[in-house]
């Protein structure tokens, strides 16, 4: 039994019996060689990249890959569209984390101004 697909990029379409499973992100990628099945969900990395990165501007491609010559797998390319950059580790944006540690710093700042004028 398959675990449920947590995924923006999984569609399934059971109304009135019809059969249709995708994966949006695989289908949308001209390059991808192999085919995608629903058993490639359990083991996908993007929902967890989707729940942990840092990144405002990410945008992925996927696409199904052999590893170790028996098992597939879903392998994933990451830009910040922001920046253009392309991200070895897609949970994290150097420069979107700079960007929002100035951010924060900024707003420190105005409220303790606002704190200090009200007193």
């Amino acid at each position: 039994m398959s675990k449920p697909v947590d995924c923006p990029y999984y569609f399934a379409d059971y109304f009135r019996g019809r059969d249709v499973e995708k994966c949006r992100l695989i289908e949308r990628n001209p390059e991808n060689r192999r085919p995608w099945h629903r058993s490639l969900c359990n083991s996908c990395p993007v929902p967890g990249i989707l729940k942990r990165t840092t990144c405002r501007h990410l945008a992925l491609e996927g696409s199904v890959e052999r590893k170790l010559g028996i098992l597939d797998r879903v392998s994933v390319f990451a830009v910040c569209t922001e920046h253009i950059d392309e991200l070895k580790d897609p949970t994290r944006c150097p420069a979107c984390e700079a960007e929002a540690a100035k951010e924060q710093a900024a707003e420190e700042g105005a409220a303790k101004e606002r704190a200090a004028t009200k007193l």
